[in-house]
């Protein structure tokens, strides 16, 4: 789709924010985004402004924007690019879609019961309470101001450079076995499809659950990552004895346990998954 009036700002020029920049570039549109280091090469065709605490954005970089993504995590209780501009987005005339990437974490433990966004949320962690903040802010957006807001709930992100493969590949996987445990996980490409697809099918208000067809257990992926590198397995770890060695983040995520439903995606924007399972997602990577 090539739409030369249409302007994303990507708020958090990250993994998956660049990648949305890309998209969008490559479709004829307007492109523009936020990084904290100064200095930072652009890619073709998206512009480059800093933006953190002590480097403020100047809202004229916003105008013309058309489509608004934000990726930028939560400084605590605090929403950054809310805190910052608020009132500049609020402002902006020609918005026809705002997304914010959120967390999967927003739902907290569930017994590896499977969840979708109906479920209520119920965030065990500090984390997880602080993206909830975040979403109902942007959300209020919409409720209050009648911006276009959409959420997207994201669960692990992987792809090419950040993946099983990786670690395996650098001898840094672990392969932690916690029996019953399950994670569900989004490869980055798809992602991106499934931000595209709402821009291009805008529902204010919507929240998306963005995950596989397959939540599977840590251990299970690292293991397939290696058959597909030819390589052993690392050594299974109980997670019991390996969580003193684990830093607090990485235990954070075992303490959580769910699966995440993907339905709405498919029924409502009608994404087709490149990667359904890690096993796709996987090869791919060991494949290029």
């Amino acid at each position: 789709m090539s739409e030369p009036d249409s302007k994303l700002f990507c708020f958090g020029l990250g993994y998956v924010g660049t990648a949305t920049a890309r998209a969008c570039a490559a479709a004829g549109w307007r492109v523009a985004g936020t990084v904290r280091t100064p200095g930072r090469p652009a890619d073709p065709g998206v512009v480059v402004h800093p933006f953190s605490a002590t480097a403020p954005l100047d809202p004229v970089a916003l105008e013309g924007t058309t489509h608004l993504l934000s990726t930028v995590a939560p400084e605590g209780a605090r929403d950054p690019v809310l805190a910052a501009l608020a009132a500049d987005i609020r402002a902006l005339p020609l918005l026809r879609w705002v997304g914010y990437v959120s967390s999967t974490g927003v739902y907290g433990d569930r017994g590896g019961d499977w969840v979708d966004e109906d479920s209520p949320t119920e965030p065990s962690g500090p984390r997880g309470r602080h993206r909830l903040l975040a979403e109902e802010a942007w959300r209020d957006l919409w409720r209050h101001h009648g911006l276009p807001v959409h959420v997207f709930r994201v669960a692990g992100i992987y792809g090419p450079g950040r993946s099983a493969v990786d670690l395996v590949r650098a001898g840094a996987a672990r392969r932690i076995v916690k029996p019953g445990q399950f994670f569900s996980r989004a490869h980055r490409d798809d992602i991106v499809a499934v931000l595209r697809a709402s821009m291009e099918q805008p529902r204010p208000g919507a929240v998306y659950n963005v995950a596989d067809d397959l939540p599977a257990a840590p251990d299970a992926v690292i293991a397939h990552a290696a058959a597909l590198l030819g390589v052993d397995p690392p050594p299974a770890e109980p997670f019991e004895t390996a969580a003193a060695t684990l830093s607090p983040m990485a235990r954070s995520f075992y303490a959580d346990n769910r699966r995440i439903a993907n339905g709405r995606i498919k029924s409502e924007l009608g994404v087709r998954l490149a990667y359904p399972t890690y096993r796709e997602g996987l090869a791919a990577i060991a494949g290029g």
